[in-house]
C-alpha cells in the first residue's frame, strides 16, 4: 500500500461515526447495511450518513450496489487487509509476526 492511500483510509476512519459505521459494515460481513440502516443504528441524520460513507468509498474502503431502493454498503476486504499490513509492516523492528495479527484479532508479544 502506497503511503497516500493508508494516509486517505486512516484519515477517512479518524471520525467518531464514519469509524463506527465502518465498523459495523465489518460485522455485517458480505450481507453489507443499507444507508438507512446505518443511519439508525448511530442515531445520524440520513444525509451526514451519506456523506460519511461517501468519504469511507473515496478512500475506497467499502463499496456500495443498489439494491432495490436502498444501498447496501460493504467493506473491501483487500483494503482492510492491506491496511493493516501496511500498518504492521514495521511492527516490533520489522517482524511483524511477533504482533500477533491473527484473523482472530491483535495480539501483541512486543515488549
Amino acid at each position: 500500500m502506497e503511503i497516500n492511500n493508508a494516509i486517505g483510509a486512516l484519515g477517512a476512519l479518524a471520525q467518531e461515526h464514519r469509524l463506527s459505521a465502518f465498523r459495523l459494515l465489518v460485522h455485517a460481513g458480505q450481507d453489507g447495511l443499507a444507508a438507512g440502516e446505518l443511519a439508525r443504528q448511530l442515531s445520524i441524520p440520513h444525509n451526514t450518513m451519506s456523506a460519511h460513507l461517501s468519504t469511507l468509498s473515496q478512500a475506497g474502503l467499502i463499496t456500495s450496489q443498489r439494491h432495490g431502493r436502498s444501498i447496501i454498503y460493504r467493506i473491501v476486504p483487500d483494503a482492510m487487509r492491506d491496511l493493516m499490513g501496511f500498518l504492521a509492516d514495521d511492527c516490533c523492528q520489522g517482524r511483524p509476526e511477533l504482533c500477533g495479527l491473527t484473523p482472530t484479532g491483535p495480539r501483541s508479544t512486543c515488549g
